[in-house]
Order: C-alpha cells, then sequence, then structure tokens
C-alpha cells in the first residue's frame, strides 16, 4: 500500500517501551513528505513533496495506475530528446532521400529547440509554437517535416514508456497548410522563347518539360528505351536524385512509373537530338549511393560526358535563358565576379509542367487523365490545377435551355 513518509521527524522507541517523535538530520532541509508505493517489479519507490496532500494523492495515483496495467516509471522521461532522435533514425524505414532531407530538418530546426530536454519536459504548446516559428520563417512543407520529426521522435519515447502521451498529437498541435497560390502559366511565345535560348544539344529539355509535363529530375533520367516513337508514348521510369554528394538513378516520385503521350512536336526535336547526339550507356547506382549499377542510353548528358545536375543546369543554362527572354532581370555580380540571379520557386522549370497542365486542361483533358500523365494522385491535381477548369456556367445553361427549349416548341407544335 502506498503511504508517506515524514522526512524531518522520526519516531525513536525509548527504553521504556514510549515512542518520541524527534527532528531528523533532515530537519528543514529540503522537501518534507516523501511518497512511497511499490511498483510492479516489487521494488519500492519514492517522491518527495513539500505538502502532505500532495504526497498521499501521487501515492495513491501510482498506486492506482499499477492496478489498471497504466504503471509508467517517474524517472522514465528523464531521458533527453535527442537521445530518443538517435533511435528514430536507426528505425526509419524510407527512401535514402527522405532520410537525408528528415535529418538536415531535425540538425536545423529540431535540435537546437529540443535535443537537450527531457522528453517529459516538452509540452504541446512547446511544439505548436516549434512548428509555427518554423512555418512563419521558412514555408509550410519545412513546418511539415519539422513536426513529422518531433512527432516520430517522442512515437518511441511513448512506445518504450518514456511518457503516457505523445505531445505532438495534442489537438493544439495543427499541421501547416501552404497557402494556396493560383498557379501562374507563361505565354506561348514566352516558352517558344525560352526553348529557341537553349543551346542546341539541350533544347530537347524545356521541349519535354513542355509537351509532356515531366519532372525536371525525370527529363534528365530520360533514356533511349523510354521513348517508344510506334506507340506515340514516353514512359517515365526513373529519376536522377541527388543523395549528399552523390547521385542515384531512383524511380519517380512516390515511387509510381508511368505513361505519357508523345506529341509530333516532341517526337520530331528527340528525333533530330539523338541523331546529332546519339544516346550512350551511362551508368549510376540504384537507389542508394551503394546500390547495384543500373545502366541506361541517356539521352541528355553535358559535352564533357557527366549526367546533368539540376543546380549547374540552373546556373548555365535555365537562367540565362530567362534573363534573354525577359522573365527575370540581368544578374549582380558577387565580389567574385560571379553571376547572381534573382529568382524565386515560381521561376523554375517546374512552371513548364504547369504550362502542359493548363493546355490539357484547356483541351478538355479530364482532371483523372491528366493526374495520370503528372505522376499526381487526381486530388493533388485538383488543388493545384482546379482553378484553370474550363467554367461550367456556359455549358450549364445551355444544357437547360436546350431541354426547355425543346419542350416548350413542341407544346406549341412548332
Amino acid at each position: 500500500m502506498a503511504h508517506t513518509k515524514d522526512l524531518w521527524w522520526r519516531t525513536v522507541k525509548c527504553q521504556d517501551g514510549t515512542k518520541v517523535r524527534v527532528k531528523s538530520t533532515r530537519h528543514g532541509k529540503g522537501k518534507r513528505y516523501l511518497a512511497v508505493w511499490i511498483d510492479p517489479d516489487g521494488r519500492e519507490r519514492g517522491r518527495a513533496f513539500a505538502k502532505k496532500g500532495d504526497a498521499d494523492r501521487y501515492g495513491a495515483a501510482m498506486e492506482t495506475d499499477r492496478a489498471r496495467g497504466e504503471y509508467m516509471d517517474p524517472s522514465a522521461g528523464k531521458i533527453l530528446f535527442g537521445e530518443l532522435a538517435k533511435r528514430w533514425f536507426r528505425s526509419l524505414v524510407v527512401d535514402p532521400a527522405s532520410e537525408i532531407h528528415y535529418r538536415g530538418v531535425h540538425k536545423r530546426h529540431v535540435k537546437p529547440i529540443f535535443d537537450r530536454r527531457f522528453v517529459k519536459s516538452i509540452k504541446p504548446s512547446d511544439i505548436a509554437a516549434r512548428v509555427r516559428e518554423v512555418n512563419e520563417r521558412y514555408s509550410a512543407s519545412t513546418a511539415s517535416s519539422t513536426l513529422l520529426v518531433i512527432r516520430g521522435v517522442l512515437e518511441i519515447a511513448e512506445a518504450d514508456g518514456s511518457i503516457k502521451k505523445n505531445p505532438a498529437r495534442s489537438k493544439i498541435v495543427r499541421q501547416p497548410k501552404a497557402q494556396n497560390r493560383d498557379v501562374d502559366v507563361w505565354s506561348d511565345d514566352t516558352v517558344a522563347a525560352l526553348v529557341a535560348a537553349h543551346p542546341e544539344d539541350l533544347r530537347p529539355v524545356p521541349v519535354v518539360g513542355a509537351g509532356c509535363g515531366m519532372r525536371q529530375g525525370e527529363i534528365f533520367a530520360l533514356a533511349l528505351e523510354d521513348v517508344d516513337f510506334e506507340g506515340e508514348v514516353l514512359h517515365v521510369r526513373r529519376q536522377i536524385k541527388r543523395l549528399g554528394e552523390g547521385y542515384v538513378f531512383a524511380l519517380p516520385k512516390n515511387d509510381k512509373t508511368r505513361t505519357v503521350p508523345l506529341p509530333a512536336w516532341v517526337a520530331h526535336t528527340l528525333k533530330d537530338h539523338m541523331e546529332r547526339n546519339p544516346p550512350k550507356p551511362y551508368t549510376l547506382p540504384w537507389e542508394k549511393p551503394d546500390g547495384p549499377p543500373y545502366t541506361v542510353n541517356l539521352l541528355f548528358c553535358w559535352s564533357y560526358g557527366g549526367h546533368l545536375k539540376a543546380r549547374n543546369y540552373s546556373e548555365v543554362v535555365w537562367k540565362p535563358a530567362l534573363v534573354e527572354v525577359g522573365v527575370i532581370p540581368e544578374p549582380d555580380k558577387d565580389k567574385r565576379g560571379r553571376s547572381r540571379y534573382k529568382t524565386t520557386r515560381r521561376e523554375g522549370l517546374h512552371q513548364l509542367r504547369h504550362y502542359y497542365a493548363s493546355i490539357q486542361l484547356d483541351a478538355g483533358v479530364s482532371v483523372v487523365a491528366l493526374a495520370s500523365y503528372l505522376g499526381h494522385d487526381p486530388k493533388v491535381t485538383l488543388s493545384i490545377y482546379g482553378h484553370m477548369l474550363p467554367s461550367s456556367d456556359g455549358r450549364a445553361r445551355k444544357a437547360i435551355d436546350d431541354r426547355l427549349n425543346r419542350g416548350s416548341h413542341s407544346s406549341d407544335g412548332t
């Protein structure tokens, strides 16, 4: 049974058998009352309190938790968040790129705030405040990743019995939501000018982006065996992905391969390109830096033979083309004479994917079909491009007028 000890006074038995209370050596020092209980392993445990009532209630609560099978060691939560973060990363079962991303998020946005704190001291309000701060300073996606890491580490704490309940799952800790902004779509003239501004051997890159809606990494990984001129389709089977300092071939985003229509404009451009630049075998590891070698006949390479890399392509080819067609201003020069372009995420190669989507929707292609071409879930496609759908107001009016007018004409005998 739980009971409470007085640490400031002790009972002493006299020679005549009477008992008297005398001051202990701890009298006046520290907390006076010690709640005592027996844990599930049969060991006597205790915790000191300043007030007897608090000690009585705590001891009784621990006995109740033991009886219900809900007992938790009070010292269990005295483990640092950083220690549990190491366990969480060891338990992760994700692709290498995701692990690298989560480690970066932990290092920049989680570790400075939580790693030196005991997990039992972390409150829902602490987590909500941190997620909100990251959302305001960076982006909703970064804040979502921050919450994912915090929640994952605290899941380990809950599963291991260090805390009773994961504070990151409290109702006050809300999932960050990105602000929906309408996608800006470049004009036909702008896209045509960007294609023309590319070097001849790389001109097919924006053509494939605008004509097939592929992601940048997927375009860079496009190979001869992916092009079916007779069937008029492209097979999107892989992407080139950066992992740390190295690169690998990997499945497309969400591990989904797909097939997209191959327009005559794109097909003609690719045929001309392959005649001038015959595809050659190119090998990268598959999925992981130490993965098995994977070889394809890559369509796009630098003149020296290396595969296209996002940063180099952006700085050497894409941004100069944007300047040439007037999408962004001339670059500034840093102290070392290097060009520094002023761009945002709204001027990347991904804009050609938006251009592709706008053309498809304008032509009446269904959201479901477009989603399959883009490698999206239809809900995602609708959330991004829903504002581009042709208005149904006119068609709705026409449908009613056609039916009602036809009925009125019949009743008139006309």
